[in-house]
């Protein structure tokens, strides 16, 4: 969460209000979903008796978190200032980092493979329409400033 909560900061300095407010929505939107799911499916652990480990929400809050962060830097990262075309690198390494946290549950005992699997998949709900989003907020400012969202495509095109 710091991680995320930095690039939400630098998001709403550099100008991207409302792209970093969708972002924080999804979070919000974390134990929204993911409570009532525990208490639904009261499943217990692998190492305990204690139930409410299905879905694995320290992996659907890594996942939003790193994802989230990984797409309010994609106009900031590589060369492109659309969403998706500037994150080159952002996107793979959150992608890698929840992949560390949900393994590291499984190997570690807290989790069942399958409660975090759960939270993948429930996560990668929650983040199409986060994209979606994105993408309606990119192209309303666009249109707002008379820019052509295709790149170098139109009369103005450079090269």
């Amino acid at each position: 969460m710091p991680v995320l909560a930095i690039v939400v900061g630098y998001a709403a300095w550099r100008g991207h209000r409302a792209r970093a407010v969708a972002v924080a929505l999804a979070m919000i939107a974390v134990p929204v979903l993911v409570m009532p799911l525990k208490l639904w499916t009261d499943r217990p652990g692998p190492l305990t008796v204690e139930s409410g480990y299905y879905p694995s929400g320290h992996t659907a809050t890594a996942m939003v978190a790193y994802c989230g962060a990984a797409l309010l830097l994609s106009p900031h990262t590589g060369r492109g200032t659309r969403l998706g075309t500037g994150c080159a690198w952002a996107m793979p390494v959150a992608v890698m980092l929840s992949a560390a946290t949900g393994i590291g549950l499984v190997l570690r005992g807290y989790h069942w493979p399958l409660d975090v699997l759960g939270s993948w998949l429930l996560c990668g709900m929650l983040l199409v329409p986060l994209v979606a989003a994105l993408r309606w907020i990119d192209n309303r400012g666009a249109a707002g400033t008379g820019a052509d969202d295709r790149q170098g495509v139109g009369p103005h095109r450079i090269g």
